[in-house]
């Protein structure tokens, strides 16, 4: 029964993660096309997509490798940006079952993976969970790794026989995690914490420091969601 639960909850994280393809396909084409244009070889590519994993993360580091910056240094600022998964973990804690095959499922999670995780975890049974992931997480990973491949390999071809990808594919991403996110936003708190991410971010990336907008607009948005839900939940205990 168990055996059956797991298998129920793989089959529709795979479901739920074909979704993603729409927009992990073509970034990652993009992806290829960018780190060959960078001087790294389609291994190379490849394995940044097997292993870093990253998104936008990727694009920051071809290109500070590319421009002659210090090894270090292009880790840190990859790791800056990711900081982002810093407060994904608070949110998605109380929707996991114990297993000691989360902290290798980690590497699975994006933004995207995130938002389809807030929305379906909490709707399923506890049994069905660590499956789903596997499932979602996976459809997502190799669709990366496959678009990163093709786009070294035939990107440039690609983007010549049909131009307006060279336009469209750099905005799929935020696009998707966009559309997933869209059901909380008629929740005020939720909102209100978008809002807040929105405008930090913008006004970080005309600063200076435009690289740690990413990071320091998501910590923003979720001091505000913590801040909005003590105050509610404080009004809730006077009321009654």
């Amino acid at each position: 029964m168990n055996a059956l639960t797991q298998k129920g909850g793989w089959q529709q994280g795979v479901l739920d993660g074909l979704p993603l393809l729409g927009g992990y396909i073509p970034v990652a084409i993009s992806f290829g096309v960018i780190a060959v244009q960078a001087g790294f070889s389609t291994l190379e590519a490849t394995l940044i997509s097997v292993f870093i994993y990253a998104g936008a993360s990727q694009f920051l580091l071809v290109a500070m490798v590319a421009s002659g910056s210090p090894l270090w240094l292009a880790v840190c600022m990859t790791l800056l940006v990711n900081v982002r998964h810093v407060v994904y973990a608070p949110n998605l804690v109380p929707y996991l079952p114990p297993s000691r095959a989360w902290p290798y499922l980690m590497h699975g999670l994006t933004d995207q993976i995130f938002a389809l995780a807030h929305t379906r975890l909490p709707t399923m049974k506890d049994t069905e969970k660590v499956g789903w992931f596997k499932g979602v997480s996976l459809v997502a990973w190799l669709s990366w790794i496959v678009g990163t491949t093709v786009g070294a390999i035939a990107g440039d071809t690609l983007t010549q026989k049909w131009p307006v990808l060279d336009s469209v594919m750099p905005f799929a991403l935020p696009a998707l995690f966009l559309v997933l996110l869209a059901p909380k936003f008629s929740n005020k708190r939720w909102g209100t914490a978008l809002l807040v991410t929105i405008t930090v971010a913008l006004v970080i990336a005309q600063s200076t420091f435009k690289n740690a907008a990413i990071p320091l607009a998501a910590m923003a948005g979720a001091l505000a969601f913590y801040l909005l839900s003590t105050y509610a939940q404080r009004n809730h205990t006077h009321a009654n």
